[in-house]
């Protein structure tokens, strides 16, 4: 055990009371230390049931003759941080979540991790220390909050972002949008839709890291209890056979995640947090690939924002098992793959039914034959940008209009509050990519405004920053390179016609290439004062288009 080195002979002696200082006894020294990452807080709605989720992972460590120590990691609230300096402190997260938890385990010795993670950032940073630090591990999240009711249907999150742009456009009063601010977020966990969250915990048990009903189970479920039980149980499995994150995590792996992500219609942000784990496992992923695999992977679900079905629907219909076990019908999925259950993909969905054909379409009658996601390159996107091609309108699939330029995410909404966005144009937010932001900051306010203000089927944007897993419309983010790079994001002037074409996989700016390559040849990208963590983390990292790691 790696422990081992920490705890035997007289030379340890001195590890040995600090162990005992803990409380520890001699059994429970010489038992595998098992780390408990969690990522508890009392800020974060997703992460305020996971102290129970804890103590029901450290039973089931003990259960299994393991010794469970709890270490913390960051969480930041996306909702809380969306739309003012917050958010440029949400991407960053990652690389602090991956890098401490590095830092406490190898620290400290520990032989196994389980991982508590549940929002947008902690579950990709720890996936990304599980890959570096490459210890038997298994990941259990807080589980995904339950949808909310209002005017005889269900809510999420997305609903009470888009009520504030129909508040702004007159059409509803504010006491019913304060009965949508009481009515959508109704209990803890992930927000309820497929946003980013919900995206990275469904597709951890795509990759095999976590047990079935990890992405689905709500958080209120005492399921959720039973399933942490035996993730604490599972991880000591692991132990005994040795068997390791990058022994789970191949290429084969994320070949299955990206399939799975696209006929689940998850979060662009899985974009970004694939390529990043992706890159601890020492595999990469480029966008191209993304697009090869949505051309024959058929799209199945459409929860929230793209439709109106919600997690707890999915988990009822039969989770991401159900769902894999459609697109294994038509040899989409490598079966061989091995999982954190011990068992291979093949063995984990034999005999996983699909339970309600209106959540998970049979995969002969699918929302579409392509996949959720779309990878758009073109002049103004050379090295890529990304959209969820699921929940965007039939009408914007295709669309032309005038750029309506924006040097930042406030000036943009700003001007769709004023009444300045008019159907046909096309919004551009630059200077708001990983470096430029610095932080890439998700754009959900101004696309629910957007939606809100009934301009959704008329009205795109594109932007170097990212968009929450709750936008819909034709919100084209991630272009690279970003305009801080010198991309010709930068270039874009108001008025400038701009084509998109998501099922041509194109974006173009419509000037010549005689006119494009004089704007950028005298192009100076503009550059911010910053200071602290901000400014060490716009020094180090790369393009969106490689996962926005740091270099």
């Amino acid at each position: 055990m790696k422990s081992d080195s920490l705890k035997l002979g007289p030379q340890n002696a001195p590890h040995r009371a600090l162990y005992h200082a803990l409380g520890l006894t001699e059994e429970e020294i010489n038992r595998p230390l098992v780390g408990i990452v969690s990522s508890y807080n009392e800020i974060v709605p997703g992460h305020m049931n996971i102290d129970k989720i804890v103590d029901a992972v450290k039973i089931g460590v003990a259960m299994a003759g393991g010794t469970p120590i709890v270490f913390p990691a960051i969480a930041v609230c996306d909702g809380i941080a969306m739309g003012h300096q917050g958010m440029k402190y949400s991407l960053v997260t990652r690389d602090l979540i991956a890098d401490s938890t590095e830092a406490m385990a190898l620290a400290h010795g520990f032989d196994a991790l389980v991982m508590v993670p549940n929002c947008d950032k902690n579950v990709p940073g720890l996936l990304m220390a599980a890959a570096r630090l490459n210890l038997p591990t298994v990941f259990v999240s807080g589980g995904p909050m339950l949808a909310g009711h209002i005017d005889g249907g269900r809510a999420s999150f997305s609903t009470i972002s888009e009520a504030v742009g129909k508040f702004n456009a007159g059409t509803i009063t504010e006491e019913k949008l304060k009965e949508y601010e009481y009515k959508t977020c109704p209990t803890c966990g992930s927000c309820s839709g497929m946003y980013t969250a919900n995206s990275m915990n469904c597709l951890t048990e795509a990759l095999g890291m976590g047990l079935k009903g990890n992405g689905t189970i709500p958080a209120v479920y005492s399921a959720r209890l039973e399933l942490a039980k035996r993730a604490g149980m599972a991880v000591m499995k692991l132990v005994e056979k040795d068997v390791r994150p990058r022994d789970i995590m191949t290429g084969a792996a994320f070949h299955n995640a990206l399939t799975v992500d696209m006929a689940l219609g998850c979060s662009t942000n899985s974009m970004l947090h694939l390529p990043a784990i992706a890159h601890e496992c020492g595999i990469e992923i480029n966008l191209d690939i993304a697009n090869g695999i949505s051309e024959k992977t058929p799209n199945l679900c459409h929860l929230a924002p793209a439709g109106q079905t919600f997690m707890e629907q999915l988990d009822e219909a039969g989770g991401v098992y159900a769902v894999m076990r459609e697109l294994s019908r038509k040899n989409l999925l490598d079966l061989t793959c091995l999982t954190v259950t011990g068992k291979t993909v093949g063995e984990n969905i034999a005999g996983c039914e699909n339970l309600n054909t209106e959540v998970i379409r049979p995969v002969e009658d699918p929302y579409s034959s392509t996949g959720g996601i779309a990878v758009l390159r073109g002049n103004l996107a050379p090295e890529g940008s990304v959209v969820k091609r699921s929940a965007v309108a039939p009408e914007m699939l295709v669309h032309e209009g005038p750029a309506r330029v924006f040097e930042c995410e406030e000036d943009a909404q700003a001007a769709i509050n004023a009444g300045e966005i008019h159907p046909g144009d096309v919004v551009v937010i630059r200077y708001e990519g990983p470096r430029g932001g610095p932080g890439m900051r998700e754009m959900l306010n101004p696309t629910s405004a957007i939606m809100g203000m009934g301009l959704g089927s008329s009205v795109a944007l594109i932007t170097d920053g990212r968009f929450s897993g709750a936008t819909r419309g034709a919100c084209i983010g991630h272009v690279s390179p970003e305009a801080a790079s010198g991309g010709p994001i930068g270039v874009v002037k108001e008025g400038d016609r701009i084509r998109i074409d998501i099922p041509g996989n194109r974006l173009e700016l419509c000037v010549s290439e005689e006119e494009l390559s004089a704007r950028m040849q005298d192009f100076v990208p503009k550059r911010k004062e910053l200071s602290g963590y901000l400014r060490r983390y716009a020094a180090l990292v790369s393009s969106g288009a490689s996962g926005a790691v740091l270099n």
